[in-house]
């Protein structure tokens, strides 16, 4: 009996497909037999099934997904709760395709393919490497010229004039220093930095001490231009200072910044990071940073040149700024002051994960110039897809939004790194073993322009203990200039130095006219001393050259210091027609 009614439940069925496929060749509508639509209401298990086969589309039939779409007729809107279908949950879309997420503040950011080329043209890139404005080429021919392009006469006219006055005011009124003194007074500061002794006075110690240094200035001379050294009028600090934290030394810094902006045009790569001097001087920005090597500093956010480790801008870090917006982050605000020179160019500016967002990356966009940074996983504008911590080695997960790609990468187990871009139309995987994207290998690359700058500052740094924060900043200025100096002096000569050859010659140019001076007044003493000694009396050797402290009545005819018989010199017999 079995057998006979699944038979003619068959049958039933391909009199089903039978009328069907009649109809649709007739263009008319199927419907099944009267008697066939009174069953229905009463459905088996195969006569669900049949049903099911009724609405297949023949033309599925040719291998391809088949569509199972539910019929709203009053038939299927009968069958009981218990034998409803569940609808289908609809198809993952493929990579590339319409896979889209939404993330908090708004970002609809697309998922593709590893070489897929994204539907932006990058900005023109800037063409020229880095070399200095055609004002600082023609004026720099000595080391000391490319000096003094950033510590400027102007500059050094008005250290010149507040200390005096500061020394007037506190110790006698007839206190004095001139400008080549001054300049003599920074030459010993760097020379300290190229020979490290352990305290001041070993400097002038005859162990320990460096020649230059202990013909240049004495010591004492040293320690009083240092304790009455001065960049600003203190008798007006207390009123600005309620404006201008930096007032101390606000003019002088200023002019040191803009010296550094206008003699150089830095090439196509810039980056942006921050700079912690070591201090411990007292004042109200004092940063603690615990994972820098000195824990305590003065913070100042740096734009630097990648090739040449120029400085090309540098604000210090004040605390809360007023004047800057109330909507707009700190690091957003940052960059945009530190690259607001060098923008439109096609310049690209490389940043770390506390300056990189999206919207930084927009508002640089509109100025032509493309931004690569690190982004930190917790900013909300990384979308949630991209948070995985269970990725595969070496695997790199991309994402695009308006004119910004988003790399994911995976450089170990448990580690995904994120770069932001907005100079790459094609992120691409090269061909070893980590199949690193090339947003990773170009960060890499552009990185570190600020550590690298940093790292050549510390080494010869004229940097030491004070606890004035304004004496703590001139000194950064000088490490900074001395640096400047040295890039604009190889690329306006040609000529490649060492920068400790460079940093000596440099003291020595300094200290030159000082030394000159010095020279040219105690050969005035010399003059004015009587040429032979009062009567029944002896003068001291002046010479010393091959006695100790023997007595003298005769002074050389060149130099006109009192000479010994051991310390003069023979001079050959002559005829008169040789003189």
């Amino acid at each position: 009996m079995r057998g006979n009614s699944f038979c003619a439940e068959v049958d039933k069925i391909s009199l089903h497909i039978a009328y069907y496929f009649s109809a649709l060749k007739n263009s008319v509508v199927y419907e099944p037999p009267l008697q066939e639509k009174k069953m229905q209401r009463r459905l088996t298990t195969r006569q669900a099934l049949e049903m099911i086969l009724s609405e297949v589309n023949p033309c599925d039939s040719d291998g391809e997904d088949i569509e199972l779409q539910p019929d709203s007729d009053s038939e299927l809107s009968d069958l009981s709760s218990d034998e409803e279908t569940a609808p289908q949950p609809k198809k993952r879309a493929r990579l590339g395709t319409d896979l889209t997420e939404t993330v908090k503040d708004g970002t609809v950011w697309r998922e593709e393919q590893v070489g897929t080329r994204l539907p932006f043209t990058p900005i023109k890139a800037y063409a020229a490497d880095g070399e200095p404005t055609a004002k600082a080429r023609k004026s720099i021919s000595s080391r000391l010229q490319s000096f003094l392009c950033f510590i400027t006469l102007d500059m050094l006219h008005s250290i010149q004039e507040w200390t005096i006055q500061h020394s007037q005011e506190k110790e006698h009124v007839h206190w004095f220093m001139a400008l080549p003194e001054l300049m003599a007074f920074i030459a010993i500061v760097i020379l300290r930095g190229l020979t490290k002794v352990p305290s001041l006075r070993d400097c002038w110690s005859a162990n320990l001490g460096n020649p230059h240094i202990i013909g240049t200035m004495p010591r004492n001379r040293f320690q009083d231009i240092m304790r009455h050294l001065r960049f600003d009028d203190r008798s007006t600090w207390s009123d600005r200072a309620k404006t201008d934290k930096f007032a101390a030394i606000s003019s002088v810094w200023g002019s040191f910044v803009t010296n550094c902006i206008t003699s150089y045009n830095p090439g196509l790569h810039i980056t942006v990071d921050e700079q912690l001097f070591p201090s411990k001087t007292r004042c109200c920005f004092l940063q603690y940073i615990a994972t820098k090597p000195d824990k305590f500093g003065i913070k100042f956010w740096v734009a630097c040149d990648l090739k040449s480790k120029y400085i090309c801008n540098v604000l210090p870090y004040l605390g809360k700024d007023p004047s800057r917006p109330s909507g707009e982050r700190l690091s957003e605000n940052v960059v945009m002051r530190l690259m607001e020179p060098f923008l439109d160019k096609g310049r690209n500016v490389t940043t770390d994960n506390f300056f990189t967002l999206l919207s930084l990356a927009h508002k640089l966009l509109s100025r032509k110039t493309p931004i690569l940074g690190t982004v930190n996983k917790i900013r909300r504008e990384i979308p949630q897809s991209a948070r995985h911590t269970d990725r595969n080695e070496f695997t790199t997960q991309v994402f695009s939004t308006t004119a910004a790609t988003l790399t994911a990468y995976a450089p170990k187990r448990k580690k995904t790194v994120y770069i932001l871009s907005s100079m790459h139309s094609v992120i691409q995987t090269d061909n070893t073993t980590k199949r690193k994207p090339n947003t990773v290998t170009l960060y890499n690359t552009t990185k570190c322009g600020v550590d690298v700058m940093d790292q050549m500052v510390r080494e010869y740094t004229v940097r030491t203990g004070t606890r004035r924060w304004p004496v703590a900043v001139f000194y950064n200025m000088i490490d900074m200039a001395a640096l400047n100096a040295h890039v604009l002096y190889q690329a306006c000569t040609g000529r490649q130095e060492r920068r400790v050859d460079f940093l000596v010659e440099l003291a020595r140019e300094l200290a030159n006219s000082h030394m000159c001076a010095k020279k040219a007044k105690k050969e005035q003493l010399l003059r004015t001393q009587p040429s032979t000694p009062s009567p029944g009396k002896r003068a001291m050797c002046q010479v010393k050259h091959q006695c100790k402290n023997n007595h003298a009545t005769v002074r050389c005819v060149h130099c006109y210091r009192y000479t010994c018989g051991k310390c003069r010199q023979e001079i050959p017999w002559q005829c008169q027609d040789c003189e």
